[in-house]
């Protein structure tokens, strides 16, 4: 069982599940984002999901684009995700997965991508715009290096399609809970509940509901449903307009909606 694995049953044991706290790496520094990753860990993360900056992010919506563009233009580069990744794992024993687009991938080669992620204590990949149709060298190299891969289910997939990305998922299946970029909503899609029970039908033990849950009260309902929790733009937003301590103080009210 994979470290993402374990801290899923881990919290589903202890509470009703996991939350899975998205942030992107050297934003709005390397320092910085070091310091917020281990603050939203010591507040009842379960799960960091490090985002790669990218010029191009076509699903993400506004708040992390800024943040990804701010980024870049204090020089991060993907060397330095690897540097990131190594600094919070010597402070906090908190799985840590990437989430990349392909074509990152690609260009740093894939093995390669995948031996440095190993290297600094990565737990997996999350490939957004990867399908597993698609994605036979990831799969080879993800199994070499022990990593996990995480696929996204989205609404409009078929049941086919959903055994698919079940059966070559490992950690946990990206359940996107909306049509559409990243994003706070003010209420979850309930087309997420119907892909959650949809994605356990086909044999999904872990489906992790992400984009648009922005309260701890969105948070508790995905939990009741799903295996886990994703929140992103709420904790960048936090991060954005207050720093580090605004960014755990978020998180723990988060967290006060994965309690039974």
């Amino acid at each position: 069982m994979s470290q993402v694995e374990q801290a899923i049953d881990r919290a589903r044991a202890e509470r009703r599940g996991p939350l899975i706290g998205y942030l992107p790496a050297g934003f709005p520094d390397v320092d910085t984002s070091v310091a917020a990753a281990v603050a939203i860990a010591r507040n009842g993360v379960d799960i960091i999901e490090f985002g790669v900056p990218y010029s191009d992010p076509v699903m993400d919506g506004p708040v992390i684009q800024a943040a990804c563009q701010t980024a870049l233009r204090n020089g991060f580069h993907t060397n330095q995700l690897f540097e990131v990744i190594e600094r919070v794992r010597a402070e906090i024993e908190v799985p840590i997965v990437v989430m990349g687009y392909w074509n990152l991938i690609l260009q740093r080669g894939v093995e390669r991508f995948a031996a440095d992620l190993k290297s600094v204590g990565g737990a997996g990949l999350v490939t957004p715009d990867l399908i597993p149709d698609e994605a036979g060298e990831w799969i080879a190299v993800s199994d070499k290096y022990d990593l996990d891969r995480i696929f996204l289910a989205a609404p409009t997939s078929s049941d086919e399609r959903l055994r698919k990305i079940t059966e070559a998922s490992r950690g946990f299946v990206y359940t996107v809970s909306t049509m559409g970029i990243t994003g706070a909503r003010a209420d979850v899609d309930r087309a997420a509940r119907v892909l959650a029970d949809r994605l356990h039908g086909v044999g999904c033990e872990r489906a992790c509901v992400g984009i648009g849950i922005s309260t701890g009260d969105q948070v508790r309902d995905v939990l009741g449903y799903a295996e886990g929790a994703i929140v992103g733009s709420a904790l960048v937003r936090s991060l954005t307009e207050g720093g580090v301590d605004a960014v755990g103080r978020t998180a723990a009210d988060l967290a006060k909606g994965t309690l039974n």
